[in-house]
């Protein structure tokens, strides 16, 4: 008996030409991130004079200073600082590229309906990081810089010496975190669109909603009162407008 020949399955070749597809896509994505990474390591001593602007505005002395306690650690932190900017620049790209990966197996209606979701994460993720270094960062570390003790006789003084890698570190998660924070609405609207959620479901989860705010905020701030209410307030003010965007858009 003559062996069939090895014919290629005709249902196969799509799933090639994907991931042929998704690879190249990666490949881009990768690309602007590491492009976004150069570009940030060449100003990343502007960066950096960018982020610690708020401490040096709540102490108000010209003294003040970071420090870093390991020979390698300034240029560790550098290196860091210069992937998470990278990132975060090469967001548009990135988006883009996961755009046109998606968008031919889509319908025109519905290429319509996500693209502006796509044109909103970077808005909303913008207005978040704003918001944590224009008004977080400013009210945050005066409330650190506030238990400071000045030297007094027969004593010795509490002052802040704080180490370049953790007030870097930390400045990076807060913008990250209330970044993503102001996702919420996006997210919730996009459910609503795709029939997972309803603005009935959403308002009669209010309750549970501000007690899991509180706790997001709690974990993604400083171990502040004031840092946590600052992301916690505009979370629930975010959630209802994801209610009116749910109704909007279960209307259209």
């Amino acid at each position: 008996m003559t062996p069939l020949p090895d014919i290629p399955d005709p249902t196969r070749q799509p799933l090639l030409e994907h991931l042929i597809e998704l690879r190249k896509r990666l490949i881009y994505s990768l690309a602007a991130i590491l492009a976004g990474f150069i570009v940030s390591y060449a100003f990343a001593s502007d960066i950096y004079e960018f982020l610690v602007r708020p401490l040096a505005a709540a102490s108000g002395e010209e003294h003040r200073r970071l420090i870093y306690t390991g020979l390698s650690e300034a240029f560790i932190t550098y290196i860091e600082l210069a992937f998470w900017t990278g990132c975060f620049i090469s967001f548009p790209v990135v988006a883009s590229q996961l755009w046109m990966f998606v968008a031919p197996g889509l319908y025109k209606n519905e290429r319509r309906a996500f693209l502006p979701f796509l044109i909103a994460t970077p808005v909303f993720f913008l207005m978040g990081a704003a918001m944590a270094y224009y008004v977080v960062f400013p009210m945050a570390w005066k409330f650190f810089l506030s238990f400071e003790v000045p030297a007094m006789t027969g004593g010795l003084p509490i002052q802040l010496e704080a180490r370049v890698s953790e007030y870097l570190s930390l400045s990076m998660t807060v913008i990250f975190a209330f970044g993503f924070a102001f996702e919420l609405p996006v997210f919730l609207v996009l459910l609503a669109r795709a029939g997972v959620l309803s603005a009935t479901k959403l308002s009669s989860f209010r309750r549970y909603a501000i007690v899991l705010i509180f706790l997001v905020a709690a974990v993604l701030t400083p171990p502040d009162l004031i840092s946590m209410i600052s992301l916690a307030l505009p979370m629930m003010l975010l959630y209802e407008l994801s209610i009116f965007g749910a109704r909007w858009v279960e209307k259209k």
